[in-house]
């Protein structure tokens, strides 16, 4: 099965250049963020209390129009997730502030924070932009391995836990479910880039709400492990019910968990190599061959984590899969919802001095910590019942 999903990866890596734009002309990053500047500068000038929502409106065309159409966006994705989430919260804070009629002087303040952040991070890419066959490789390496590692998480956790549990037979739904979110990733970036034209806010909104629905289902099967934790029940557990248990609704979790991590790495993996395919495409062998080493390391990093796994407690094992996979559950829900804001569904409402700390999905807004702080929240009663039990135990 491992054969066939490296296959699958391989066929994504063929369909990027397929499913890339037509525009031959190389991406000039200091004239798109200048582009940004100039536009922004604009806006913010015009800009009016009583009518904050025109500004808001033309901050959101600066963002799909410009930042994103121009491919500046996927650009920098592809080299620096965390930079592009950073500016992504940035234009956020500035249509949350404009939204809400704020005075001009905070919009002000958070439009010159997201020029500086373009500009600076426009500066690297256009710097990193000549590193000729070396940099190819590394940014192609680097970024399946950055995209596939977390995917490889939850799946090698999935895995490992279906192994240990005595079901073996069952861990086929698991590379199922992966080899039908590779498929699905290939067809949504070929779809959204040649058949449908999805709006810019169209993505977004499908992208948050992908992450929304993957952080639930997350959380629900960090639960169900962790309720499971404990050595000697597990072994009653295994005796008696796991073969029910996991033919029913608990088997097609795990599925369905599995799928939406991989689907929501694999085709942003798709755009990001699009995004590379286009700004370096006479260094073909060099993306292939960065991303040919990509998947041999994350496969040895797959063995490694499996074969560590299976010789854990089987407590602390089934304890650490459900903290793993509840934290990357919080993580997701921070970054659905500022997908969320991005596609303007739901609202921006700015925190003021709260750092943004896009590696956790934390960002400054109340809405996003606010979906993080209920999935957090959720935690309260069942670790209040974990340590009740610890105290009855030891007495």
């Amino acid at each position: 099965m491992i054969r066939a999903v490296c296959k699958l990866f391989a066929l994504l890596l063929v369909l990027v250049p397929a499913a890339a734009h037509a525009e031959g002309a190389a991406l000039d990053h200091r004239a798109v963020a200048a582009r940004i500047v100039t536009e922004g500068n604009a806006l913010v000038a015009a800009y009016d209390a009583a009518k904050g929502g025109d500004t808001a409106d033309g901050f959101s065309d600066l963002y799909f129009g410009v930042f994103e159409d121009t491919g500046l966006e996927a650009d920098i994705g592809a080299a620096d997730p965390s930079a592009k989430t950073e500016i992504e919260s940035q234009f956020a804070a500035v249509i949350g502030l404009a939204n809400a009629n704020a005075p001009k002087d905070k919009v002000e303040t958070a439009w010159r924070k997201l020029e500086g952040s373009v500009v600076e991070v426009a500066d690297k890419r256009a710097e990193a932009s000549g590193a000729g066959w070396i940099g190819a490789f590394l940014q192609s390496l680097l970024i399946l391995l950055r995209e596939g590692f977390e995917a490889m998480l939850v799946v090698t956790a999935l895995v490992a836990y279906l192994k240990r549990a005595g079901a073996e037979d069952k861990v086929r739904v698991v590379w199922q479910a992966v080899v039908l979110a590779l498929i699905a990733s290939g067809l949504t970036a070929w779809a959204l880039n040649t058949l449908v034209n999805l709006s810019g806010a169209g993505q977004e909104a499908v992208e948050g709400a992908t992450m929304l629905v993957a952080a639930a289902v997350l959380a629900y099967v960090s639960h169900w492990l962790f309720a499971r934790r404990e050595a000697q029940r597990w072994q009653g557990y295994i005796k008696d019910q796991v073969s029910k248990a996991l033919s029913g609704g608990q088997l097609f979790s795990l599925g369905f968990a599995a799928f939406l991590s991989v689907y929501r790495e694999g085709a942003e993996t798709v755009l990001f190599y699009q995004a590379l395919m286009g700004s370096a495409a006479e260094h073909g062998t060099a993306i292939a061959a960065g991303f040919a080493a990509a998947l041999v390391a994350l496969g040895a990093v797959y063995w490694i984590m499996r074969r560590a796994s299976m010789k854990l407690p089987l407590g602390p094992f089934f304890a650490g899969t459900a903290v793993l996979l509840y934290a990357l559950a919080v993580m997701f829900a921070g970054n659905g919802m500022l997908e969320l804001q991005e596609a303007r569904l739901i609202s921006t409402t700015p925190i003021a001095g709260m750092p943004s700390v896009p590696a956790i999905g934390l960002f400054p807004t109340l809405e996003s910590v606010a979906a993080q702080a209920v999935l957090l929240t959720a935690l309260v009663p069942f670790v209040g019942i974990w340590a009740i039990r610890r105290r009855r135990a030891a007495s």
